[in-house]
């Protein structure tokens, strides 16, 4: 038995007894007492939190940077693509690890590594994601639809998720139903018109530009071109923290452990919000039905990172290269615009690619699924934000208790709104591709941290019947050298971070 008033060395944990009942201790944090895992749901399902990542992944990356490089270099340059997107779904699958094992967002799991690590996040959080990149972008399409201008289409977006969010009496029930539904308007919608637009051949070199491994074209390794290529990969999927917020998604869910963790509500409702432990729940490991049950989850959520997650987002950027390929012969001297610095050259050469099948109702149909994406990731990032930063508060900061979760919940939202809402009326960015670009550098520096979290929390802190396997932690490995090393030879090699 261990002393409480002397917990284990970090990574040194145990199940203990602590007076009647069994607890797992891991790092410097509370112990956490042993329950019954709950049975898993059928691993075949159409909803569940990976909508979330999906909504966060099917953004920017798939819709403009990469359709952006298929413009200049060739459906080939796809394959990094592959990569970029293969490797989100293995961070998913682990990431899933620690939180249905315990109900303890990646935060805690790393605070009970090092107390500091979670701090990074917190401030990474703050630096990165009070931006209203995506939000900008999507509102400069709905200006090109509508004519209205995209700073007022923002500010009333903005202002619009927060009263959505405060209104609502489950948070994660309301989000995951509209974000079902946008996500499905998006994914149907541009594949029906890439059907129409492009041409088999065009939808033969998509898929087999996935597989040109090691395609990369001398201009690609230029300083205009390659931290930008650094961007895309970072944003193949879900970037910079989206992996981590997912975590807190799967508990909102009640996947494994989740389950003995109440929901976030509403502000409107937060006076009906259950008590919140202060720590996590661990399953005993040394039950064969528990290991079942635990089996059951994991293939639940490989179902959900394999066919939901890769599955869609490979679908959604497949339609978006078809569609490049034909903007492509439609606008010929596309390529050199975009080479001479006109960012928006693709997005209207796409929207043209539109128009072609059905002339200008079309092409303006382009723009709306740009502002469709730019809402998409809005409401997934204010979301996953303020609840990254409510329950790391929560949890972590000393007083912060006699607060409610929602309470707290509904203070980072308006916060970060307020904030979009000035930056947006006074700030310093150049228009929405401006505001985009602030992202990406912390965004990639952050990806290439967590992979290295992710390795310390599921090594050390859980038990070893649950551990990853030797392959998972070298994707995870390799996915740390990979942004990390990236990021640090742009920065090093050309002065310039990610654009």
């Amino acid at each position: 038995m261990v002393d409480s008033h002397n917990p284990p060395a970090v990574g040194s944990g145990e199940a203990t007894v602590e007076g009647e009942e069994r607890v797992w201790r891991a790092g410097g944090l509370e112990p956490m007492p042993i329950r019954p895992l709950p049975d898993a749901p059928p691993s075949i399902h159409l909803l569940g939190p990976t909508v979330f990542l999906v909504a966060l992944g099917v953004g920017m990356g798939e819709s403009y940077m990469w359709p952006r490089l298929v413009l200049v270099f060739g459906p080939e340059i796809r394959w990094l693509f592959l990569i970029g997107v293969t490797l989100q779904a293995v961070v998913m699958l682990e990431m899933a690890r620690y939180a249905m094992a315990t109900g303890e967002s990646i935060f805690s799991g790393a605070a009970r590594v090092f107390k500091p690590l979670m701090w990074f996040f917190f401030v990474t959080a703050i630096l990165v994601y009070i931006w209203p990149g995506h939000l900008s972008a999507g509102a400069a399409a709905f200006e090109q639809l509508t004519g209205i201008p995209w700073v007022v289409t923002a500010c009333v977006a903005l202002i619009f998720v927060g009263i959505l969010f405060s209104l609502a009496s489950v948070i994660y029930n309301l989000l995951e139903n509209v974000l079902a539904i946008l996500i499905g308007t998006l994914v149907v919608g541009t594949a029906v018109i890439a059907s129409i637009v492009g041409s088999w051949g065009d939808l033969t070199s998509t898929l087999g530009g996935m597989f040109a491994f090691g395609y990369f074209p001398s201009e690609a390794l230029s300083e205009a071109w390659f931290p930008i290529v650094v961007g895309s990969i970072a944003f193949a999927g879900p970037s910079g923290m989206q992996q981590m917020w997912y975590t807190l998604h799967l508990r909102d869910s009640g996947a494994g452990m989740g389950a003995h963790v109440p929901k976030i509500r509403g502000l409107r409702s937060a006076k009906d919000e259950e008590e919140m432990p202060a720590r996590g729940f661990m399953f005993d490991t040394d039950n064969p039905q528990e290991m079942q049950k635990w089996r059951g989850w994991r293939k639940w959520v490989t179902f959900d990172a394999l066919l939901l997650f890769w599955g869609i987002t490979m679908l959604v950027t497949i339609s978006f290269t078809v569609l490049a390929q034909a903007a492509a012969r439609e606008n010929p001297n596309v390529k050199g615009l975009i080479e001479g610095g006109d960012r928006d050259a693709a997005l209207q050469a796409m929207s043209d690619a539109f128009a072609s099948a059905g002339g200008p109702v079309l092409g303006g149909l382009f723009f709306g699924f740009i502002a469709l994406i730019g809402l998409n990731a809005t409401l997934g990032l204010f979301d996953s934000f303020s609840r990254g930063q409510a329950d790391m508060t929560y949890f972590h900061v000393p007083g912060a208790r006699r607060f409610r979760l929602s309470h707290l919940y509904a203070g980072f939202l308006w916060g970060v709104i307020t904030f979009g809402i000035l930056i947006l009326l006074f700030g310093p960015a150049d228009g929405p591709s401006g505001v985009l670009d602030i992202l990406a550098f912390l965004s990639t520096f952050a990806m290439g941290a967590y992979c290295v979290v992710l390795l310390l929390v599921n090594n050390r802190m859980l038990p070893k019947p649950i551990r990853p396997r030797w392959w998972s932690n070298a994707i995870i490995g390799f996915g740390a050298v990979f942004y990390l090393g990236m990021l640090f030879y742009s920065l090093f090699r050309f002065g310039v971070v990610v654009n």
